[in-house]
């Protein structure tokens, strides 16, 4: 309208465009978790996260470089910085970097209420060097302890304690210091009692002091540049049979082998190789304690778990159906995600969790140790599959509420479309992703 010749016409484009009120009216019908990046070619940059919080999302500015990546510490690492001077991108916020270096910090969603940051990530995915996720890690592995403590019956001097590496080597420690803490006060009570009542003696103090504590040791060893979780489906099989192997003459066939996992999904890493190897030791027990809840729905915000047949404890819940005799409620199930598959997101509901809670998690988690559990192994002892609670979990990580793979609670619509989606495609025989 100006009469601009077409090369100024480019150049106003250039100076004047405002990408954060461009990404603002394309991101509003967005559904979601992200952490997006762009450059235009006038040489302005920016960095989105979702208002969700879902995905994770850093930055820091000095007089010299702007940088953001989706974790603080490798941050930290290469531009040795201090934790205080790394900053967490707001939830629904944008960075905007001038090609003159100037930074601006914009507001392109409004944020969630309650933000629904991904747990997985802290689990599983991040670096364990943030220090943070080093404290989460090691909650994670001491409230495991209750329920390890029981299923040993507080035998330690019986139990070996080890971990499947790598990702679960910090809750292992975390798991070590909840069981001595545990263990020092179970023996304070015996020393105080038996002072009031007399019998204190030297051989009690040495019986107490010397015996019954957790023994841990590094029981099994695997190939660091391996990470089976995310390798590709129809090579995954034969991967995980080639990435463990174990230290010999540690255990004993009366020792309870105690290992932590940071999450149990398929469940083919442990039937196919971890038990295998670790069967070879011959302990009279194996018991894997997962770091995280059981993963019983699909994840759609960046984490490629979307078919719900592939879950072990999906597949623990349908085996517990079957011999109830009560796989009519699959079909029941089905008909109800049928009749809202064509309703806009927003009026979804999850009906998937009405079959789990036919079952309490110690049922399901019993199918899975039986699932799990080799069979062309001559070892004959008992597999246990222990579960941290999403009780547990919340207390380890107080600011990550993103828990929709545990009790399929998802922070927006779309989330419920695709576990919609992936019951349909389970119950139709479809082994294809839901989004």
């Amino acid at each position: 309208d100006q009469g601009l010749p077409g090369a100024e016409i480019s150049r106003r484009i250039l100076e004047e465009i405002d990408i954060a009120e461009v990404v603002r009216k394309s991101s509003a019908n967005w559904d979601g978790g992200y952490l997006l990046s762009g450059a235009l070619g006038n040489g302005d940059c920016f960095v989105l996260r979702d208002p969700h919080g879902i995905r994770p999302g850093f930055y820091f500015e000095d007089d010299e470089v702007v940088a953001a990546a989706s974790e603080r510490a490798p941050l930290m690492t290469v531009f040795g910085k201090r934790i205080d001077e790394v900053k967490e991108i707001p939830a629904g916020g944008m960075m905007v970097v001038k090609r003159d270096g100037a930074l601006r910090h914009e507001v392109i969603r409004q944020p969630a209420p309650t933000p629904t940051s991904c747990t997985f990530e802290r689990i599983y995915f991040s670096r364990g060097n943030d220090a943070d996720i080093y404290r989460e890690r090691k909650q994670l592995g001491a409230n495991l302890a209750p329920k390890i403590w029981q299923a040993i019956d507080g035998d330690l001097e019986n139990a070996v304690f080890s971990y499947i590496p790598n990702t679960a080597e910090t809750a292992y420690l975390g798991l070590m210091d909840e069981l001595r803490r545990v263990r020092r006060r179970e023996v304070k009570k015996e020393i105080l009692s038996a002072a009031r009542d007399g019998s204190l003696d030297e051989a009690l103090i040495d019986r107490l002091i010397l015996s019954n504590w957790p023994r841990g040791e590094k029981i099994a060893h695997k190939d660091v540049k391996l990470r089976t979780f995310i390798s590709q489906e129809k090579w995954r099989s034969d991967l995980v049979s080639h990435v463990y192997d174990v230290t010999y003459g540690l255990v004993t066939p009366e020792d309870t082998l105690v290992c932590v996992d940071d999450s149990i999904v398929r469940g083919t890493t442990l039937k196919q190789s971890i038990l295998k190897i670790l069967s070879s030791l011959n302990p009279r027990r194996i018991i894997i304690a997962s770091t995280a809840p059981q993963i019983r729905y699909p994840d759609c915000y960046g984490i490629d778990m979307s078919e719900l047949g592939r879950f072990v404890a999906f597949q623990a819940m349908v085996a517990l159906l079957e011999e109830r005799g009560s796989t009519g409620q699959l079909r029941e199930v089905y008909l109800r995600c049928l009749a809202q598959s064509d309703r806009p997101p927003e009026q979804m509901v999850n009906h998937v969790r009405a079959l789990y809670d036919l079952f309490t998690e110690e049922e399901i988690a019993a199918k899975i140790s039986a699932l799990v559990r080799p069979r062309d192994v001559p070892w004959t002892g008992k597999v246990e599959i222990l579960f941290q609670s999403v009780e547990g979990l919340h207390a380890a990580l107080p600011r990550h509420a993103g828990d929709w793979y545990f009790t399929g609670r998802y922070p927006t619509p779309g989330g419920y479309r695709v576990l919609n989606q992936a019951f349909i495609n389970f119950y139709e025989k479809k082994a294809k992703r839901s989004y």
